[in-house]
């Protein structure tokens, strides 16, 4: 509908008043005299909201472009123009609402197969455990069968996607590249490209041989590293209230998310509707801001006879509007400490747990009772202060990093080389830097929870502590961290592989059972990243464990010399590894 066909029809008329404003009149003004003093709007689109916005609803209908039921519509000028006008002006919203179908699409995939996800969840939890409590009695065993299954594991993966690749060859459309292919909604698409197969078969290859490499070259720290593992499955298991404990933590990190995520929307929708004073002549109230509801009893109508107060946009001009970027940077920084803080506690009390196991002379006889909530109550008492040190200096990094990420995407579009150059150096140093602070930080909680001296004091101890036995941290601490992360990594592909076979229906005798997916990817990868979230916690008790008692192994070794005065603390396998002996007592 256009002004100028509603202009002679009452009815019409009465209906086109509803998008006119307030001062709009009767029908005292021309239709030329309207349209330019802006009160009616030129002519009426069919539209459908989109983010408080209106846009023209175009749509397809056997190939025709079109709005409503019409393919060319009246411009209000008594001029007749094709649909296919709108199309640049509504082309940012079709990525939109494209965007909003793809959401909607993985919405309903979540619907359907959230039940199966959660089973393929605790399938991830039951294999952890399994594998936790294995390690307990079978450690040497384990590991060698850890090391063979993730080798058999990728080396399926290899055949499979080679298997892929040889299938597609001859196939039609099959050798786009993927550049060329550009990004499409419907992720299978890239499935059908000889192309992505062979990105994924080498992939696996490089990772394949990686392994195999480091492997051979730590063939004989691997031993050493059994005997630490088995250390600390003898820890576990006297303190097995520790494998819960990463729930505890992963409750108050969702605390900390929730109230940072909640703070941040109230922020960023704390805003007002600003008018502003719009006029084509000279004036001097223009850009003003103005309420529309006084506008026409204010002076400036009577100055200015065509200025109008108009919708600017959405924000506000007191204090607390303009500087509520800087609020939600400090909600930014609050996080990154609350979530550094969580994390240094998780750890302070496994450490003083693991530590009591360790420094308890008859096992586990002299160790406490409840050893992981005394250490968590000690950690609370004593040891606030020095983690939310830790925490801070920690946040404070990890900020800096989030603000050049900021301006690394700021900075885009510019074509400064040096400042470009500049700064990826930054990045690259303060990544370095935070990756430093937190191996820093872990051992200084561990010192903290053994000898409750404050983090400064702790964090030089540990550090001076490590670099006089640098080559046992390289070998002994970091095989077993490798070793852990196959552990993952078989548990991770095991269960990916068993939801890739089920969520495709490859699988004959559940067949019939698996959803009807729109992207079978979607359940496949949230089973994918939960089961390295599950398998991550479990592994990250044993990480901790690992860590402290070697931290204690190294003090045990430089404070004690094995007489009566000074016995060792060590195990007596790991006396008989390390050819140490207590005199006095007898060796088995």
């Amino acid at each position: 509908m256009t002004y100028l066909g509603a202009h002679g029809n009452p009815a019409s008329l009465d209906y086109y008043r509803n998008f006119c404003t307030s001062e709009f009149g009767a029908s005292r003004k021309a239709p030329p005299e309207v349209l330019k003093d802006r009160e009616c709007p030129a002519m009426l689109i069919p539209s459908t909201p989109l983010a408080r916005r209106c846009f023209p609803a175009i749509q397809a209908k056997k190939g025709v472009i079109m709005v409503g039921n019409k393919t060319t519509y009246d411009d209000g000028h008594g001029n007749r123009r094709n649909v296919t006008d709108l199309l640049e002006g509504a082309k940012q919203a079709n990525v939109v609402l494209e965007t909003r179908q793809l959401a909607m699409k993985i919405f309903e995939d979540y619907t359907v197969s959230w039940y199966w996800i959660i089973i393929g969840l605790v399938i991830a939890m039951v294999a952890s455990l399994i594998f936790i409590v294995l390690l307990r009695f079978l450690a040497g065993i384990m590991v060698w069968v850890m090391i063979v299954m993730v080798i058999l594991v990728l080396g399926y993966g290899i055949f499979h996607c080679y298997m892929e690749y040889a299938k597609l060859k001859g196939e039609a459309g099959s050798d786009v590249s993927l550049t060329d292919l550009g990004f499409q909604t419907d992720l299978r698409v890239y499935l059908h490209l000889r192309q992505t197969w062979l990105a994924f078969l080498i992939i696996l290859c490089v990772l394949e041989l990686v392994i195999v490499l480091l492997l051979v070259f730590l063939r004989k720290r691997i031993l050493i590293a059994i005997a630490l593992i088995k250390e600390a499955s003898r820890a576990v298991g006297h303190v097995m209230s520790s494998l819960l404990f990463p729930l505890c933590t992963f409750f108050l990190l969702c605390l900390c998310i929730a109230y940072w995520a909640s703070t941040a929307v109230f922020l960023s929708t704390s805003n007002e509707a600003v008018y502003k004073v719009f006029n084509e002549s000279a004036c001097p109230f223009s850009g003003q801001t103005c309420k529309p509801e006084t506008f026409n009893t204010t002076n400036v109508t009577k100055v200015c006879s065509d200025a109008q107060c108009l919708f600017a946009f959405y924000g506000g001009e007191t204090a607390y509007h303009k500087y509520l970027v800087v609020l939600q940077f400090f909600n930014v920084f609050m996080f990154f400490w609350l979530a550094n803080f969580v994390i240094a506690l998780g750890q302070v009390t496994l450490a003083g747990a693991f530590a009591s196991y360790y420094w308890a002379f008859k096992k586990p006889d002299d160790m406490p009772a409840f050893p992981l909530f005394s250490a968590f109550g000690r950690a609370l008492r004593y040891h606030t202060g020095s983690l939310a040190f830790g925490s801070l200096v920690l946040a404070v990094v990890q900020v800096i990093r989030v603000t050049l990420e900021y301006l690394d995407h700021r900075l885009k579009a510019a074509e400064n080389k040096f400042a470009k150059f500049l700064l990826s150096c930054l990045k690259c140093c303060f990544w370095c830097l935070e990756k430093f602070i937190k191996f820093l930080n872990r051992n200084a909680y561990i010192m903290i929870a053994i000898y409750g001296t404050n983090f400064c004091t702790s964090a030089r101890n540990a550090f001076f502590l490590l670099m006089r036995n640098i080559i046992r941290v390289a070998v002994l601490d970091k095989v077993t961290d490798f070793l852990f992360f196959l552990g993952k990594l078989l548990i991770v592909g095991s269960v990916g592989i068993l939801a890739f076979f089920f969520f495709t229906q490859r699988i004959k005798l559940v067949q019939d059972t698996a959803p009807p997916l729109n992207y079978y990817w979607v359940p496949i990868l949230t089973v994918i990243v939960g089961s390295y979230l599950i398998a991550h916690g479990f592994f990250s008790v044993y990480g901790m464990c690992v860590d402290t008692l070697f931290l204690c192994f190294l003090e045990d070794l430089e404070r004690n010399d094995g007489s009566a005065e000074k016995p060792y603390f060590m195990s007596q396998n790991l006396r008989k590894l390390l050819k140490k002996t207590n005199k006095g007592q007898p060796e088995a």
